[in-house]
């Protein structure tokens, strides 16, 4: 993909918003993601309600140059309306039988592949298939950009590392500095406002029994920008003569 690209997670499932399960998708992409020097531009938790996902499929297609990381939702149980919701948003609607889906299917379970089971192989169209490293039973891809994945991790997460191997196959080096400054956030309001837009910066209050503290983080691809930023901050601390410490990122 020539443009950097957007990555989104989408974590289908009311048993993980009902704490019945916890989820770690989340930080596995995120961590997975940074470690090859990208971040997520979104992730979103919702419940089994297929026109909620069809919505918010929609809306992540329509981000500038999205990947789309989808977990849960693409069994052959009632409640798994995944298939069907990526159909709508993305394609035509329809689920045809993808043969190669079927012949893994049947190779696997046999007779026991119907009634239920051989559902897993009515997809979208268009739709390649992704390996199942625990039970083979197929995930899938859409337009090599959206990648919809069981809701087990120990199935998923493998997956989602071969994807990012072959999207990301060279890591891009982020470089971040952070301090601690005895101060509120408002001190530093006027040098937020003068980021350039290549930089990513936070900003995180927290109040102590001895006053108020805040960290400040910066972070860019270029490391001249990264340090020419940051160097911004400390300039403005030093000037109002308030005392800051730097932080050593792990």
């Amino acid at each position: 993909m020539p443009k950097t690209p957007s990555f989104f997670t989408l974590i289908i499932g009311t048993e993980i918003l009902n704490r019945r399960r916890t989820d770690a998708h989340f930080d596995f992409v995120s961590k997975a993601l940074l470690e090859k020097g990208h971040k997520l531009t979104g992730s979103f938790m919702i419940e089994d309600d297929p026109a909620l996902i069809v919505q918010t499929i929609k809306f992540i297609a329509s981000q500038s140059n999205p990947v789309l990381f989808s977990f849960g939702g693409i069994g052959s149980t009632p409640d798994d309306y995944t298939r069907k919701c990526a159909a709508i948003a993305l394609k035509d609607g329809q689920l045809p039988i993808h043969e190669a889906a079927k012949k893994i299917i049947e190779s696997k379970l046999g007779e026991g592949a119907y009634p239920h089971a051989i559902r897993m192989a009515e997809l979208p169209k268009g739709a390649q298939l992704l390996a199942n490293p625990v039970n083979k039973m197929p995930a899938f891809s859409l337009d090599e950009r959206y990648y919809f994945m069981p809701g087990f991790p120990k199935m998923s997460h493998p997956m989602v590392a071969a994807i990012l191997a072959k999207l990301i196959p060279d890591t891009k080096k982020y470089y971040r500095h952070t301090l601690t400054a005895l101060c509120k956030e408002s001190a530093l309001i006027e040098v937020m406002g003068k980021m350039p837009k290549e930089v990513e910066f936070s900003s995180l209050p927290k109040l102590y029994s001895d006053g108020w503290r805040v960290s400040i983080s910066v972070a860019s691809h270029n490391k001249d920008l990264a340090l020419t930023a940051f160097q911004m901050y400390t300039d403005a601390l030093e000037k109002k003569n308030i005392v800051y410490a730097l932080v050593e990122e792990a």
